[in-house]
């Protein structure tokens, strides 16, 4: 019993040496990384700062259009609500819907909704941008943040202009189809937020190139009701 025991050892650790020595021979192959995709998530800074002017200025346009506030401690199951209507509206076009940490962002290709060179929305694209602006009218308790970006071809003051101009023309469309003006604000970024920092091929440059719309919850206590006058 004895003798088996020492001859199971030594195979045992006979193998453990073999197959230390064949590590030390033949190292592993390094992890390749993917190419300079840059997933922009949740935590971009463009993505995680205030709404575009600042919640007080929003705030009071909202107030004055009528529009009353979530109280804080609802807000995530109404956003809980708009994300899921959104998602289904959207669901297998190529649209992305992500959950922000304090909101929604619905990311759309510019091949969707402009062609190439252009800021007037695509007849095709109508029907989707539709159903979106049906949903964000019927949920008026948030802020609409509408985000254009460019490819990097192109110099830097184009793309800048014409990310602006997109921005624009889908708020503008927002509107038109009833999403009221005061809870709207357009920002153009050119190409300073790029999904491929080096766009050498279409399927990238065509990443980089789309349209963003944000909803931000708007709560009591991004400002105070003004105060009623004592007659």
């Amino acid at each position: 019993m004895h003798l088996r025991r020492s001859l199971s050892a030594l195979l045992i650790s006979g193998s453990v040496l073999v197959i230390a020595g064949c590590a030390l021979r033949s190292p592993p192959p390094p992890v390749v990384v993917p190419a300079a995709f840059t997933p922009l998530g949740v935590a971009a800074p463009y993505l995680s700062g205030d709404v575009i002017g600042g919640r007080k200025s929003r705030a009071a346009k909202m107030r004055a259009a009528g529009i009353r506030p979530l109280a804080p401690v609802a807000a995530p199951a109404y956003l809980g609500a708009v994300d899921t209507e959104l998602r289904r509206q959207t669901a297998g076009i190529g649209v992305d819907v992500i959950r922000l940490p304090d909101g929604i962002l619905v990311r759309i290709p510019a091949a969707f909704t402009f062609d190439a060179g252009s800021a007037e929305v695509r007849p095709q694209f109508d029907a989707t941008l539709l159903e979106i602006a049906r949903t964000v009218k019927a949920n008026r308790q948030t802020y609409v943040d509408v985000l254009a970006h460019t490819d990097t071809t192109g110099t830097s003051a184009v793309n800048q202009s014409l990310s602006e101009k997109r921005a624009s023309a889908v708020a503008s469309y927002l509107s038109r189809h009833g999403v009221a003006k005061a809870r709207i604000a357009s920002r153009g970024f050119g190409e300073t937020q790029p999904l491929y920092p080096v766009d050498t091929t279409e399927t990238q440059r065509a990443a980089n190139r789309r349209v963003e719309i944000r909803l931000v919850p708007f709560r009591s206590t991004d400002a105070p009701a003004p105060a009623r006058r004592r007659r």
